[in-house]
């Protein structure tokens, strides 16, 4: 065999090999691309989602018992859904007496309303008066309604103030067929952000 010969077999073998480490390396590779690309897409919107409450339970607090707040405030989880997320998956928001530390009181005070293409109409007091449009209408009872909530300082009046909170629940739905390589993968998966702000008293 001539010294050609052993130079040409010794590169078609190193080509085999690299061929074959390369089919070994590549689904891992394409695996962690695509868990680096979902990752950062769920990351994202259980940011937003968290931002979208707090900003709503700071709006809550500052709105007390005015009429028509939770149209306010829901118009606000709509406008600060902003994309990769998106807020049609905004599944429902949850408006609710909350203890001293953000969990919900007790009692039943609390107003649940869920996406609906019917929506919710109200008027903003401004000057001109603004017609409000949400899509979402109350499931259930409205056991916090707006009057209920008390946002002055004199305990004897309603009890003292009030600490509001404001859960919104998301449901993320996959972004790269990641759930096709893992077992029970779904078709996504529920999750939610609470917050809550102690209600701007009225002197």
């Amino acid at each position: 065999m001539t010294f050609s010969n052993r130079a040409r077999r010794r590169r078609d073998r190193s080509r085999g090999q690299t061929l074959v480490e390369f089919a070994l390396v590549f689904p891992l590779f394409v695996f962690i691309m695509l868990a680096l690309i979902e990752f950062a897409f769920v990351f994202n919107a259980v940011l937003a989602t968290n931002f979208t409450s707090r900003a709503a339970a700071l709006l809550a607090a500052e709105a007390g018992n005015m009429v028509d707040a939770d149209c306010v405030i829901l118009k606000s989880i709509e406008d600060e859904m902003t994309a990769p997320a998106d807020k049609d998956r905004i599944v429902d928001v949850l408006i609710y007496r909350a203890n001293a530390d953000g969990t919900p009181w007790g009692g039943g005070q609390q107003t649940r309303y869920v996406r609906n293409a019917t929506g919710t109409s109200c008027t903003y007091p401004a000057t001109p008066p603004v017609t409000i449009t949400v899509p979402f209408v109350i499931a259930g009872i409205d056991g916090y309604d707006e009057p209920n909530r008390c946002n002055v300082l004199v305990a004897s009046v309603c009890g003292g103030l009030h600490t509001i909170g404001v859960r919104v629940q998301y449901s993320h739905v996959w972004k790269t067929p990641l759930n096709n390589w893992l077992p029970g993968g779904g078709t996504g998966w529920t999750f939610s952000r609470q917050n809550a702000m102690r209600m701007e008293p009225i002197l």
